[in-house]
């Protein structure tokens, strides 16, 4: 992450991370170290990384009088980091057109994630092509396509209530025959309880792969930062139904749980690809686990 978004980052995870840092600059004796505790849990990073930070703190401070403040912190962000490092390492499926699904709940921002991944790859020379298949919220295709018209992108969708795999199926040939590099499916908010909803995922992933073969490559679930424990159960869900590849975590800015991450990561496997801290383009950036690992601990780049 950019040395800009990297302050950003640090500064909207600060009502995560003051309090974090606060408890780790404090001897490390059982009081601090059950507060500490009780502040990862709060801002949901799961009980098993709140035990090894918490430990690894303790060990610091027992390690090196001299640097027991910052080997507390430098210590916690280590055990933070890698308990992301190996999922988030994993490579992107390789496809042409690549076909990235994007899903979530309503709310979460997809669409708008949709149109900054695609401003992205833009800037990487690459060529995208949008498929609205949000068919069931006639605002969503609007917006995509108001999206579409700024970024000059060009964009597949269908009518209001049509069926969404058959514009995914559509946008997939469409993204073919154009020899786009990207296809990107935005899919209608799901909620994540409704058995039959996710079923119509489903039916998209089948569909998706008849256009084009092991079609869609990635399949992320775009999650709001904001929700904290919520965001894990809507993620082992969305994954139990179609697999997930990937995370994409919006709204980070703010937020007083921005551990969940953590928690999705170690009980799925599944990489955090991107994290959002506002509405521009450019506010969608790839992630860094040591970059968050270190803005939650409070500590510099």
């Amino acid at each position: 992450m950019a040395g800009g978004f990297l302050d950003r980052l640090k500064a909207g995870l600060s009502r995560t991370a003051d309090a974090v840092a606060n408890l780790l600059a404090r001897p490390m004796d059982t009081g601090s170290a059950e507060g500490l505790r009780e502040r990862l849990l709060a801002a949901d990073f799961g009980p098993a990384t709140a035990d090894e930070v918490v430990a690894a703190a303790q060990a610091a401070w027992k390690a090196d009088g001299g640097l027991r403040q910052a080997g507390a912190a430098e210590a916690a962000a280590a055990v933070i980091e890698r308990a992301l490092t190996p999922a988030t390492t994993k490579p992107l499926a390789t496809g042409q057109p690549l076909v990235v699904m994007l899903l979530g709940v309503n709310g979460a921002g997809k669409t708008t994630t949709a149109a900054k991944l695609a401003w992205r790859w833009q800037q990487e020379g690459r060529t995208c092509l949008l498929g609205a298949c949000d068919t069931f919220r006639a605002a969503a295709g609007e917006q995509l396509s108001a999206w579409a018209d700024r970024l000059g992108v060009e964009v597949v969708g269908g009518a209001a209530g049509a069926d969404p795999a058959a514009v995914a199926f559509d946008a997939v040939k469409a993204g073919t025959a154009r020899g786009c590099d990207v296809v990107l499916l935005d899919t209608a908010g799901r909620l994540h309880t409704k058995a039959h909803l996710l079923e119509e995922l489903r039916k998209v992933v089948r569909v998706t792969a008849k256009a084009q073969a092991d079609a869609p490559h990635e399949k992320w679930l775009v999650l709001d930062g904001s929700l904290g424990a919520n965001s894990i159960e809507q993620a082992r869900i969305f994954h139990e139904a179609v697999g997930l590849t990937g995370l994409v975590v919006t709204k980070l800015d703010g937020t007083a749980r921005g551990g969940a991450l953590v928690a999705v990561v170690r009980e799925l496997g599944v990489p955090v690809r991107f994290i959002g801290l506002g509405e521009k383009p450019e506010d969608l950036q790839a992630f860094d686990p040591r970059g968050y690992a270190r803005s939650v601990t409070g500590l510099g780049g």
